[in-house]
């Protein structure tokens, strides 16, 4: 080509992207660096203590040359969710042409406890064989590193000259495990952000645009406790619990025929985790208390499935004389619809993570339900899409010794950076 001629707009962007990818490789280190920071913060949800990582959050990003909006979340409100304290951070990069969409990159830095089995210190963020180990390494404080960094690589073309237009929000909120109403919901709900489009953090190499939703209750059966010498004289709870275990498990042969049409996603099921109950071995239970899970597969409706899930336990136990019955939800969460204006986003994604990775990307939803939902509530259109294996199991995800590869989350970044890249640039 001689020198009169002009690089062809696919010249062009293939320079671009090499860009993009040379400035993520440079400073691979210091995200690594970043991501461990992170890591070596405890955010065990329960208890919920997690505006000490915030403020560990907005100090590495300030480090960056960000600047960093601190939300605090009322402490009656975060108290009623059985938390502690949530300080939500937002960062605001907007270019010179201001004409362009404004994409939120979202990731949650609340995680369940280690729990055990551990052969890494949950918290030590240590590297080993080219994994980094540790407590939401991968789910999801991987992707505070994926966006920032990306955000980073973003801003160095700018600086170079090269125009974009509209802007880019990092979102970093902290109420995922409890359901996101005081993370996403409360910065969508205070109208502190209404972006145009969102990636939030993913799990896996898919980019996903559907997941079940969740509703949780707690169920508490009321018999009245007497000596087990004279249990005539008692009314049996966990008797009573026996028969509305059988039932709720029963159903799931139910549940298995309503199949969903989104890939990834089979079918609805209902499962109790948690059961309590009892006095001592002497004693007729008098009170126990079961707390059930039922995912909602994307094509049923929430309002319906609480109401025969109600309607299930009534019926049982009103085949229990003397035994009196509480039913409180804990959880509501809608499943995430997809929203036509994610195309680009979905399209854009899955060519650069093609590239990257030299494999398709498929387009899926997840079993999971996600804080995303909101978004998607709200009308702005989402997909999950960041740091992960080709599958969430092989991350260990909320079980002893979660990692990440960190060659996923270098080629993620570079993902990331290169589809906000296009998604960014003047038509």
């Amino acid at each position: 080509m001689s020198t009169a001629q002009a690089a062809s707009p696919a010249q062009s962007s293939a320079s671009l992207h090499a860009r993009l990818d040379e400035a993520i490789d440079r400073r691979f280190d210091d995200e690594v660096r970043f991501l461990q920071a992170l890591v070596r913060v405890p955010t065990d949800t329960p208890p919920g203590n997690n505006a000490p990582h915030a403020d560990k959050a907005a100090e590495l990003l300030g480090a960056l040359g960000f600047t960093v909006e601190k939300h605090p979340v009322p402490a009656a409100a975060v108290q009623a969710q059985g938390m502690q304290s949530i300080t939500n951070l937002v960062v605001r990069r907007r270019f010179a042409n201001h004409a362009g969409p404004v994409i939120a990159l979202n990731a949650h830095g609340d995680v369940v406890p280690p729990g055990e089995g551990w052969s890494h210190d949950p918290y030590g963020a240590e590297v080993d064989s080219g994994r980094l180990y540790g407590r939401a390494a991968a789910v999801s404080k991987s992707d505070f590193a994926t966006y920032t960094f990306a955000l980073l690589a973003l801003q160095s073309l700018a600086a170079q000259g090269v125009p974009l237009t509209g802007a880019v929000e990092l979102h970093f909120t902290y109420d995922e495990e409890f359901g996101g109403e005081l993370g996403p919901g409360w910065l969508l709900a205070n109208k502190l952000t209404k972006p145009d489009l969102l990636i939030a953090a993913g799990f896996s190499y898919q980019v996903v645009t559907a997941h079940n939703g969740c509703l949780q209750m707690e169920v508490t059966l009321h018999g009245l406790a007497s000596h087990a010498a004279y249990p005539s004289t008692g009314v049996d709870a966990l008797q009573a619990a026996t028969k509305l275990l059988a039932a709720l498990y029963a159903h799931n042969d139910e549940l298995r025929t309503r199949r969903s049409a989104v890939a990834g996603i089979t079918h609805p099921y209902l499962n109790v985790g948690r059961i309590e109950g009892g006095s001592n071995t002497n004693v007729v239970p008098g009170k126990v208390v079961l707390k059930l899970d039922r995912r909602m597969i994307p094509e049923e409706d929430s309002a319906a499935v609480e109401a025969e899930v109600r309607a299930l336990i009534e019926r049982t136990i009103a085949a229990c004389p003397g035994v009196r019955l509480e039913v409180r939800r804990l959880l509501l969460a809608n499943s995430l619809k997809p929203l036509p204006g994610n195309a680009p986003l979905v399209a854009a994604i899955q060519r650069h993570g093609q590239a990257v990775f030299g494999e398709p990307i498929p387009e899926s939803g997840t079993p999971l339900y996600t804080d995303v939902r909101l978004y998607g509530e709200a009308g702005v259109p989402a997909v999950i899409y960041g740091a992960g294996p080709r599958t969430v199991l092989e991350s260990n995800a909320k079980r002893a010794d979660e990692h990440l590869v960190l060659e996923d989350l270098r080629r993620a970044t570079k993902v990331v950076a290169r589809a906000l890249a296009d998604l960014l640039s003047p038509a």
